[in-house]
């Protein structure tokens, strides 16, 4: 009998899923947010003349997809590719995704009856997801794959405003003026979330990040009463699984420490926060970042002097994801990531 290690002993050893539980590791593992696709040719190459929501439901291309910054960097785990409101266009939604604009609804909601519109999610919705989740499981054996969702407030303030917004006026609006509309509506797309990723998780992701792009956009105080049960009930959920879980928002320096008491087991920080800060405010969690994604663009020995500043305070958590404090722009040089990944390893390795 072989004595070499199985793929899932492989898996669960990796550096990434260590990290996340806090325990030691070989080296700093790091993944880049938004590594699937945006900056690498083969990834525009692929994409080409295809939109993004068609992309996201063909398993063939969501398993390529995934797979190119793997190949290409050797990070230390592949991020599912999705978007952030796939699971609403899913389970029926009129929503589109335009070039230059982002996510569109037709059809934004504003009251009660426009919730219970909204129907939940089941697995029977997104067969696509289960097949391109297997599929990539088989393809990167020892590599653990991070399922992904939207939190519940980002995805809710796409759906009232009808699409991007700088001042997320209308979502406030509704919070604050019609509170059983909001309460109903946030509670629709915790489901969906806790559902989608359980999906994700049931067919072999294993560790989930939970995305709250706008979540900066509130107050302590807000956020603690309007928001946090919600995203906790989605952690919650998939905590049941046992996979790590990830909370990562924008801005969101004043309620690091309440995102952590949602249910993380990682608290993603982005780059306005010192790290050592950020892991100071998450107490005792696991932390991931957070070199500002701009600094692709300096040279590279500035970058790495970054970098390096950023491993050494990483040092301090339970344990440190690598990653810059939001996703790749999308005219990052890949040889630059590349770069940044390989010292990364090597200046983190532990004797």
């Amino acid at each position: 009998m072989s004595d070499a290690p199985t793929s899932s002993s492989a898996l669960s050893d990796s550096a990434f899923l260590r990290a996340a539980r806090g325990e030691a590791v070989p080296h700093t593992p790091v993944w880049y947010m938004r590594q699937a696709g945006r900056s690498l040719p083969e990834y525009l190459a692929v994409r080409e003349g295809i939109g993004m929501l068609e992309s996201c439901m063909r398993p063939d291309l969501v398993v390529e997809i995934t797979m190119q910054p793997v190949r290409r960097y050797g990070v230390d785990a592949a991020i599912f590719f999705s978007d952030i409101v796939l699971p609403l266009k899913a389970v029926g939604v009129d929503l589109d995704i335009k070039p230059g604009v982002g996510p569109v609804v037709a059809d934004p909601v504003r009251t009660l009856a426009d919730v219970e519109a909204i129907p939940d999610l089941t697995p029977e919705h997104v067969p696509f997801i289960t097949e391109a989740v297997q599929g990539l499981v088989g393809e990167l054996g020892g590599t653990p794959l991070i399922g992904f969702a939207g939190a519940p407030f980002t995805v809710a303030s796409y759906l009232v405003e009808g699409g991007p917004s700088k001042d997320h006026a209308r979502t406030k609006a509704m919070m604050f003026g019609a509170p059983d509309v909001w309460d109903a509506l946030m509670r629709k797309i915790a489901g969906i979330a806790a559902a989608y990723l359980d999906v994700q998780v049931a067919a072999g992701a294993s560790a989930v990040q939970l995305f709250d792009s706008w979540a900066g956009a509130l107050t302590r105080a807000d956020y603690r009463a309007h928001v946090m049960p919600h995203s906790a009930r989605v952690l919650e959920q998939i905590g049941t699984t046992g996979v790590p879980r990830i909370h990562f928002g924008v801005g969101t320096g004043e309620i690091l420490d309440l995102m952590g008491e949602a249910g993380a087991d990682v608290v993603g920080v982005d780059w306005r926060v010192p790290l050592a800060a950020g892991i100071e405010r998450v107490g005792g969690r696991a932390v991931q970042g957070n070199l500002d994604p701009t600094l692709v663009f300096a040279p590279t020995e500035v970058m790495l002097d970054r970098a390096r500043e950023i491993l050494g305070a990483g040092r301090a958590a339970p344990g440190h994801i690598f990653n810059l404090g939001h996703g790749v722009i999308p005219s990052t040089d890949p040889d630059q990531l590349a770069r940044l990944t390989d010292f990364v390893h090597e200046h983190s390795q532990t004797p």
